[in-house]
């Protein structure tokens, strides 16, 4: 696929996923959706990619939606009953691109190089890391806008930093910067912006160096996952299962390397889905 909205670049095992649309402040639309899903999508077909980091052009992450496109700018078609089985079909762009994210056995950072409002915070609650420019500036500005939170901000954005913090930030709608963003836990660190790229390659590179693609991929989805399990018994239900087969494959290598005092050589492929008993793409319906 030919993308217009987007710059792909790999620096090794890590795909670098430049929104690329700077004149407009790489603000979003139905296109750019698409592309980040066949890039995703890409990604997790290709065991050669390790990691993604995704960061904007120019000077600012994302915008947001671009409210400058024709008809319905969130792309829902207006003609729907809200109340009717066709809203099925009236899904929003950015939750169905998180709850993608949210699927990936590959890590993904945000190297936040400087404005992102509306869905360009939002996309970013599934992905593992944001590291901020200095330049930085984060809104959940909907309720200025008249909206309402999407990209299934309401289930990440709490999970991430609280409830107490998630309020102050989704009712007010105002724009704040990276300092209260690493303050408030939604950044894990600000950096110089001559540096923000090193920095989200080398944590890239703390999460794929010496370890095992599969496990990575297990664990990841592990905590993620869990997060909204009722009881720990359904943590150690799915944990014994990808135990299990860890043992078999990628766990028999890591043993036998730390007892010859040798780098270990993985090979277990995560292109291929995860370990028995794991539904991998299972997702609920929407209706």
């Amino acid at each position: 696929m030919a993308y217009e909205c987007l710059a792909i670049t790999d620096e090794g095992p890590v795909r670098i996923i430049t929104l690329n649309r700077p004149d407009r402040l790489n603000a979003f639309t139905v296109q750019m959706n698409d592309e980040l899903l066949d890039v995703l999508d890409d990604a997790d077909r290709d065991d050669t990619v390790r990691a993604l980091v995704f960061t904007g052009a120019g000077r600012a992450f994302c915008a947001g939606m671009d409210l400058g496109t024709g008809g319905n700018v969130f792309g829902l078609d207006e003609s729907v009953d809200v109340a009717s089985a066709d809203m099925v079909r009236n899904r929003d762009l950015g939750g169905i691109l998180t709850l993608r994210m949210f699927r990936m056995k590959k890590p993904l950072i945000a190297a936040v190089n400087g404005a992102s409002v509306g869905v360009g915070t939002t996309m970013q609650l599934p992905m593992d890391i944001r590291i901020a420019s200095r330049h930085a500036k984060f809104g959940f500005v909907f309720a200025e806008r008249g909206i309402t939170l999407e990209s299934n901000a309401s289930w990440f954005l709490p999970r991430l930093v609280g409830m107490a913090q998630a309020l102050e930030w989704a009712l007010s709608g105002r724009v704040f910067g990276a300092e209260e963003a690493l303050a408030g836990g939604l950044v894990s660190e600000i950096v110089d912006a001559d540096i923000l790229m090193e920095r989200a390659l080398a944590r890239a590179h703390r999460f794929i160096d010496r370890t095992s693609a599969m496990s990575v991929a297990v664990n990841r989805q592990l905590l993620w996952r869990m997060m909204g399990a009722a009881h720990p018994m359904e943590a150690h239900r799915l944990e014994s299962r990808t135990m299990y087969h860890a043992s078999m494959y990628d766990g028999r290598e890591g043993v036998a390397a730390f007892m010859e005092k040798r780098d270990a050589v993985f090979s277990d492929p995560v292109s291929g889905g995860l370990p028995a008993g794991f539904d991998w793409d299972r997702e609920p319906p929407f209706e």
